[in-house]
């Protein structure tokens, strides 16, 4: 194969959508395959980058939020359009319909840059949206729902209430799992959650592996 056929080929890498309800366990999965070598393309990160001051998101925000979404350094405030946006669902999709085609459009970018043999791609709406569509693989981090609340409050420091309602505002655990190729159990001991991760890494690598050599022949 040329230089230039087999850069083409790593470049369609097996992508493996990571996702999992809020409080699962998604960063802590992410960062152990991106140890095992794995790469990370991580929808939060870029959606962060997105409302970055000067980029015109931001301004779109406060347009149709208001400056009580915005620090006193004209940074989005985050805590306070998550609390917003999490109790009127109107609000949280003008939000989505402002920001996931940028965020979709750069994760693309990102994607089409990729030169290792699969990429996790962690998108926390990934069952809830058209995300869904841009990758070969669902991996579903899981945990028993009352864990989860409990370490969301634990997490960001918020009533039960609070809490519920951003559990809430996510598909439930069982759509999760039906859209699931694999299930990664993260409600024990994190050595126990390492283990599920390396297993997969072999399976994802033999994969990519196989998906390379049906491109090549």
């Amino acid at each position: 194969m040329t230089d230039d056929g087999q850069a083409q080929a790593i470049s369609q890498a097996l992508r493996i959508g990571l996702t999992g309800g809020i409080a699962s366990g998604k960063s802590l999965v992410a960062g152990m395959f991106v140890k095992l070598g794995a790469e990370l393309v991580d929808a939060d990160v870029i959606a962060r980058e997105v409302v970055a001051p000067g980029e015109p998101a931001l301004a779109a925000i406060r347009d149709a939020f208001g400056a009580e979404v915005m620090n006193s350094r004209g940074e989005l405030d985050r805590a306070a359009l998550r609390k917003l946006v999490f109790a009127d669902p109107d609000k949280r999709r003008t939000l989505d319909a402002l920001l996931h085609p940028l965020i979709r459009a750069r994760l693309l970018a990102r994607l089409r840059e990729v030169r290792r043999p699969y990429a996790i791609v962690a998108v926390p709406l990934l069952v809830e949206t058209d995300f869904a569509a841009l990758v070969d693989r669902v991996a579903v981090v899981d945990c028993p729902e009352s864990l989860q609340l409990e370490r969301l409050m634990r997490r960001d420091g918020i009533p039960r209430t609070e809490a519920l309602a951003m559990i809430a505002a996510q598909t439930d655990r069982a759509t999760r799992l039906r859209a699931a190729h694999d299930v990664i159990d993260n409600s024990g001991d994190v050595e126990v959650t390492r283990r599920q991760v390396a297993q997969l890494h072999h399976r994802y690598l033999d994969l990519a592996n196989r998906a390379t050599r049906s491109t090549t022949t």
